[in-house]
């Protein structure tokens, strides 16, 4: 293979088979992706070489591991520095504590001869690295599990393991659906607990005039600190992408400098940050390669990284952004921007707490025939065409249906006027994508209501998919035993043809087709 790649964890990815060439989909170079592979090989001989001694495992060590996993997700780091340091550390913690580390060798994976072993193999990975993300976030706020954190060990074994069984291997993936749904609900209590019960906001699209900071990424605790660090400085904040649930943490929006949101979502950035006279920070993955016009106003921070770019390290000092937004000094006058489908307000905070408070007039709308169906339409965006389904697929949902959404695919609708039942919107935003627990938890309460099980609801998941957080989603799902998930806009590349099989034949999982017949397909059934 030489310099050349092979990454096929993104719904983006080449052809829909893999990226081979010098430089993928994303943007990540060749050389970059072998350090990656590299950085997740010496991690899987760390939990080979600790296998028996998980005692001699420190925090030290888990943090290394969950940082090391979150820096692999896609969009997330293109830094070879950065990568290569982080190899050279994990060698000498495992020497220090255990011995010389032998490192997995990857391409053991990428070229098995066996697709099913390669396809739940995958699906492991793949999974762990989106479950440590949001452990990542959980631990920048102290919230920790000892539990969930040995688990990380044990999932890379099952990676690096010699001729495992298939059974071995599926119930591993459910094992990571499993420990996904508990790290979703820590990461729930952290945000919750520290900044909170979401509740229910407008949110403006306008930009006002003046200096201001655009945040994107997901990480509320750097979004917290930054909003300290410029309170009365003249600068104003905006979210973007999945920072927008941010609005409705109280102990965030008490800050009034948090003033609106800018943009759609991560693949639009190039097009959105062009020429913009700000700066804009990154705090976990949803980085696209910066272009020419704005790269000397890109920010990184926590595990996010960019060759040439200004990286704020661990003591979180937003000084240089900070004296970058003064500089440019923003817009002259206010600028308007707006959604895809034309709106320029955007609801969000319909959390588990917020929307449970409706429970009684949801059980009785549903009960008098207001409610006739529930839609659960969320998940990652991205640029690939056939993501515009979304969109359609919500336009055309029936006035007496509500739709729940989570993620950034919520932007390809969320800024739609879809009309209220009762006082409820008809568009409930959730949340982030970690926000699937709130979900989870509102389904269950539905279910509980009715006295029956969640795949006896009128609800339909149509889910859309970019990266690995919203592989490990789907495996919390089938963990949970949720049928009859319609998912897009294209089956994952890493799939084999019998595992796909096994999905379908147990899970009822589905490619979208077209909205329209799939809408016609659910109400068939009401």
């Amino acid at each position: 293979m030489g310099k050349r790649m092979f990454c096929f964890q993104c719904e983006q990815t080449a052809g829909g088979k893999g990226c081979t060439g010098n430089t993928g989909v994303c943007g990540k170079k060749s050389d970059t992706a072998h350090l990656q592979d590299e950085l997740t090989g010496v991690m899987i001989g760390l939990a080979q070489k600790s296998m028996g001694k998980e005692s001699q495992l420190t925090s030290e060590f888990d943090d290394m591991v969950i940082k090391g996993l979150f820096t692999t997700v896609t969009n997330v780091n293109f830094s070879n520095e950065v990568i290569s340091d982080m190899i050279m550390k994990i060698h000498e913690m495992c020497e220090w504590s255990f011995g010389r580390c032998v490192s997995y060798d990857m391409k053991k994976l990428w070229y098995e001869e066996d697709e099913d072993i390669r396809s739940l193999k995958s699906l492991i990975l793949f999974g762990i690295r989106g479950m440590a993300a949001y452990a990542y976030h959980a631990g920048a706020l102290g919230y920790r599990s000892r539990t969930m954190n040995r688990f990380f060990y044990e999932a890379l074994r099952s990676v690096g393991k010699d001729d495992p069984t298939l059974q071995e291997l599926l119930d591993m993936v459910m094992k990571v659906g499993e420990m996904n749904v508990k790290c979703m609900e820590l990461l729930d209590s952290a945000n919750t607990e520290t900044f909170g019960n979401p509740e229910p906001v407008r949110v403006s699209m306008t930009v006002e005039k003046g200096p201001f900071i655009v945040v994107s990424g997901h990480d509320l605790k750097d979004l917290m600190i930054l909003l300290e660090q410029t309170e009365g400085t003249g600068i104003n904040i905006y979210t973007h992408g999945e920072m927008l649930p941010a609005h409705s943490y109280p102990e965030l929006r008490k800050f009034k400098h948090l003033k609106g949101h800018f943009g759609t979502a991560w693949q639009n950035q190039q097009k959105e940050f062009d020429n913009l006279p700000a700066p804009i920070l990154f705090t976990s993955n949803c980085l696209m390669p910066p272009k020419y016009s704005y790269d000397d106003r890109v920010y990184t921070t926590d595990v996010v990284a960019y060759p040439g770019m200004v990286h704020i390290n661990e003591e979180k000092d937003f000084t240089p952004v900070i004296n970058a937004a003064l500089s440019l000094g923003g817009f002259v006058h206010d600028r308007n921007f707006r959604g895809i489908n034309g709106g320029d307000i955007l609801t969000t905070g319909f959390g588990r707490n917020a929307a449970l408070s409706h429970i009684d007039e949801i059980v009785t709308a549903v009960e008098t025939g207001d409610i006739k169906h529930f839609f659960l339409v969320g998940g990652c965006d991205g640029a690939k065409t056939g993501r515009n389904y979304y969109t359609e697929f919500v336009k055309n949902t029936p006035k007496d249906t509500i739709v729940l959404t989570l993620a950034c695919g919520k932007f390809r609708f969320n800024d739609l006027n879809a009309g209220m039942i009762g006082n409820l919107p008809r568009i409930l935003d959730v949340g982030q994508c970690n926000d699937a627990y709130a979900a989870i938890r509102i389904a269950s309460v539905l279910a509980n209501s009715f006295s029956c099980g969640i795949n006896d609801l009128p609800l339909t998941m149509v889910l859309s998919w970019y990266e690995q957080k919203a592989v490990c989603v789907l495996l919390s799902l089938l963990y949970l035993g949720i049928q009859n998930i319609i998912l897009g806009p294209s089956l994952p590349a890493f799939l084999s043809p019998n595992i796909l099989k096994f999905l379908i034949e147990n899970y009822n999982i589905r490619l979208i087709s077209t909205p329209e017949e799939d809408l016609r397909k659910i109400l068939t059934y009401l």
